[in-house]
């Protein structure tokens, strides 16, 4: 095994936004609380640690309690679930939306962050405890996201009828996806562990909120990993005075709103709030509540509240109220002990337009953290890189860019009139004087001619480096291939592949070496030869 780190930065994969945070410019720093360092930790545990109550904390372990009550939790699990009651507990919270089969690699990578940082955090703060989190975003109610996942390049797929919270769809029909599924592994003993995990996550499990619990629970359960369901009544009771707030004020819509007009002056906005940026939450919808004409309305139902009549409700029933992707941080931050929020780069950034919202309602803003993100290389892959002389760093250029380097470097001719332009330039210094002496038509013919000559010769150029790719033929397929299996569809494979592709080859070996690998706070990229 051999690790290379490259920062995040000089892969080209991530955002300005991820970049500029990365790199703690001065312009984004009011979008922020504290930064993911050891400092930064130490002010958010003393910031949080006054802010979250004790009746918080045992309502949070209760609900725990019954959530994994059939759930077969690990020691270490039930030990982190009751050291939560206690006042120097705090959580890593990672989210993730219930994709089927854990749908894209960087799963593993999002969790292994939060159990990796809470052990570093436990070594550095031994006064503190610190539990790691998985929040499943039961709530969503975007199947069409969720119901695939990738294997070996083809898509395996679960069609059923769409509508409703996620975390509540029955698990029926999944059978047959565990037949399609089961023809692609073969009969080897890490395929049987996957068939078995499958299985045992959809057919014996009734809703696909218990499945996925189910199927995380297996593979990090000796780690201590808690999972939290928040589509929870007594969960619920403790966000409700929030969705009040949000009724009667619309205070996520005017904050953030404020937010989005400074930061999109240097920034893409990810997000959008609504008025409210609340759904009514039923058996099998989830709808937009609406405030029209002095009434509360269900977007594309019959239903509505007078605003007596909504706050009634909310007390009787607060599991029907569902904050969407603006008001679902603040739920989370409101029922955890929470210190920091590890998410990939488009959760980063919708989470910068939120602090504005957060200080509004006196919740403490968590520490953002980017997770770790790992390109696998085979030995055979490494091999074939060396041979290419293509470095670490090199495999995430643009193909074009990259086939362009290694044709360069591998060829005695001269590709660049770099030096032939700047000879006609000089030539043209000397005419433009003697056309400064004569008419002005002249000069603007001058100025035309060496417009036109240079353009020919950049025009050479690139038909010259046109003309070695061809001549060497052989290297740039090679290097297309290699690239195109290390980048799926060029894009970085964590969002392409299943874990259970990679489970296949290397058995449980394949999470020990990341739990092993990966440290969070390092801020790097991290390619991973096996």
């Amino acid at each position: 095994m051999k690790v290379t780190q490259i920062p995040f930065q000089k892969t080209g994969f991530f955002s300005k936004t991820m970049v500029d945070y990365l790199d703690q410019k001065e312009n984004l720093q009011p979008f922020y609380n504290q930064f993911p360092d050891l400092e930064g930790f130490k002010k958010q545990i003393l910031e949080k640690q006054s802010s979250f109550s004790e009746s918080s904390r045992l309502m949070l372990a209760d609900a725990l309690q019954k959530q994994y009550k059939s759930v077969a939790k690990s020691a270490k699990t039930a030990s982190n679930i009751s050291l939560l009651k206690k006042t120097n507990t705090f959580t890593i919270t990672t989210g993730h939306q219930l994709n089927l089969f854990t749908g894209p690699l960087y799963f593993l990578y999002k969790i292994i962050s939060v159990i990796n940082l809470a052990e570093e955090l436990s070594e550095q703060f031994p006064n503190q405890q610190f539990v790691p989190v998985y929040w499943m975003a039961t709530e969503d109610h975007d199947f069409e996201e969720i119901n695939y996942f990738n294997y070996d390049g083809k898509k395996v797929t679960w069609n059923r009828k769409d509508g409703g919270a996620v975390g509540r769809f029955s698990t029926e029909g999944l059978a047959q996806v565990f037949e399609v599924f089961s023809g692609h592994l073969g009969n080897s003993k890490n395929a049987e562990y996957l068939k078995k995990l499958f299985a045992d996550g959809y057919l014996k499990h009734n809703n696909l909120a218990d499945a996925t619990r189910f199927i995380a629970n297996e593979l990090f359960a000796e780690y201590g990993l808690v999972i939290v369901d928040g589509d929870d009544e007594k969960l619920k009771q403790l966000f409700i005075p929030f969705v009040q707030e949000e009724l009667q004020n619309k205070t996520s819509f005017t904050e953030v709103s404020k937010t989005i007009t400074s930061l999109e002056e240097s920034y893409k906005i990810q997000v959008n709030p609504r008025e409210i940026n609340l759904f009514y939450l039923g058996g099998d919808f989830r709808e937009r509540i609406i405030f029209e004409d002095n009434v509360y309305k269900v977007n594309n139902t019959d239903i509505s509240f007078s605003k007596e009549e909504i706050f009634k409700e909310l007390d009787k029933n607060p599991k029907a109220f569902s904050p969407n992707v603006i008001m679902r941080p603040l739920y989370q931050e409101v029922i955890l002990p929470n210190l920091c929020y590890v998410g990939g780069g488009g959760e980063m950034a919708y989470w910068l337009q939120l602090k504005d919202y957060f200080d509004a309602v006196k919740v403490p803003f968590p520490i953002l953290l980017l997770r770790n993100s790992v390109q696998v290389i085979s030995e055979k892959q490494a091999r074939k890189l060396a041979k290419l002389d293509i470095d670490k760093s090199e495999i995430f250029l643009d193909q074009y860019e990259l086939i362009s380097k290694k044709v360069v470097e591998n060829t005695e001719i001269e590709t660049s009139f770099k030096d032939r332009k700047q000879f006609l330039e000089q030539q043209f210094i000397g005419l433009k004087e003697v056309a400064k002496k004569t008419h002005i038509s002249f000069l603007n013919a001058v100025n035309a001619q060496e417009r036109k000559q240079i353009k020919g010769l950049e025009k050479l150029e690139k038909r010259l480096l046109k003309a070695e790719k061809k001549r060497q033929a052989d290297l740039v397929e090679r290097i297309t291939k290699l690239q195109n299996e290390l980048l799926p569809n060029q894009s970085l494979e964590e969002r392409q592949r299943n874990f259970s592709e990679y489970y296949l080859e290397y058995g449980a070996t394949f999470i020990k070496v990341l739990k092993e690998t990966l440290h969070p706070l390092d801020l790097q990229f991290t390619v991973l030869e096996m």
